[in-house]
């Protein structure tokens, strides 16, 4: 397959229209490169505050190498070069002087599979508390609370709080894991193929999640299912061999598309 630089692709990009609540993350002709191989060609969209945007395309099209340039976990990848920018608030995330540890404070991340660590429910809630150094008994007690009903997951765990986290089902500790990312009470969400390892009923449950938080989070969605990103999200963005193509309003994008590779993609001719 040919990479980014030799495919001929849909030169316009078409933006949704910001929405009232303003912009939560403003992406300015940002590219990526793993040594001297380019990941990312000049992506620019804009991310609305408070609603979801679903990153969809088929493997290996960047969907995911974005969605980690967002909160910077790419930075420990030797040979990383970036251009173009990333703005919160707005603030180049890739500027000098960026405490990129106080950024992934603002930035939640959920990955592919569910990654509860080796201790108690109620440890794992309020890990990045502990790594704060937090040690308020009522503050460590009211946060579990709160991020377990944020994640649909307090009448579940309320009696197993000192339980291993293990123990618990493979949706049950995607949802924990949702809420130890909201513990610290993010702004914006970043979820990697949250529901890539669960099960049909496990899957309903996040999308049900992922309805419920919307509003109180911006959320950015990378998923490889087209129809769960036409469910939960209210923003698309098609990519293609590193390229944005296609962004827009997801009712929109799944009907009357305006680029024809988006077009091809969503029907299954390729990907």
């Amino acid at each position: 397959m040919p990479d980014g630089s030799q495919v001929e692709y849909d030169k316009t990009v078409y933006h949704p229209v910001r929405g009232e609540n303003g912009t939560a993350l403003d992406i300015e002709k940002f590219s990526l490169w793993y040594s001297e191989k380019q990941a990312l060609f000049e992506n620019s969209l804009v991310v609305e505050r408070g609603l979801v945007t679903a990153l969809i395309g088929p493997s290996g099209c960047g969907k995911s190498t974005l969605l980690r340039s967002i909160n910077r976990m790419n930075d420990l990848i030797d040979g990383l070069r970036i251009g173009g920018q990333m703005k919160i608030d707005g603030r180049d995330i890739y500027g000098p002087g960026i405490d990129v540890i106080a950024l992934r404070k603002r930035m939640g991340m959920v990955f592919q599979k569910p990654n509860p660590f080796p201790m108690t429910i109620f440890e794992n809630v309020i890990y990045p508390l502990r790594v704060d150094g937090v040690t308020d008994k009522t503050m460590l007690e009211e946060t579990v609370e709160r991020s377990l009903r944020g994640s649909a997951l307090w009448d579940e765990a309320k009696d197993r709080l000192h339980e291993s986290a293990l123990g618990m089902s493979g949706g049950q500790q995607q949802r924990l894991c949702i809420a130890r990312a909201i513990a610290g009470d993010p702004e914006v969400l970043l979820m990697d193929e949250p529901c890539s390892a669960l099960d049909p009923i496990a899957t309903s449950r996040i999308e049900e999640l992922i309805d419920e938080l919307a509003g109180h989070y911006t959320i950015v969605i990378v998923t490889h299912n087209m129809q769960q990103a036409a469910r939960v999200s209210q923003n698309t963005a098609f990519m293609y061999l590193g390229r944005l193509i296609e962004y827009g309003a997801t009712e929109t994008m799944f009907t009357t598309p305006k680029a024809e590779r988006t077009q091809a993609y969503i029907t299954g001719r390729f990907g």
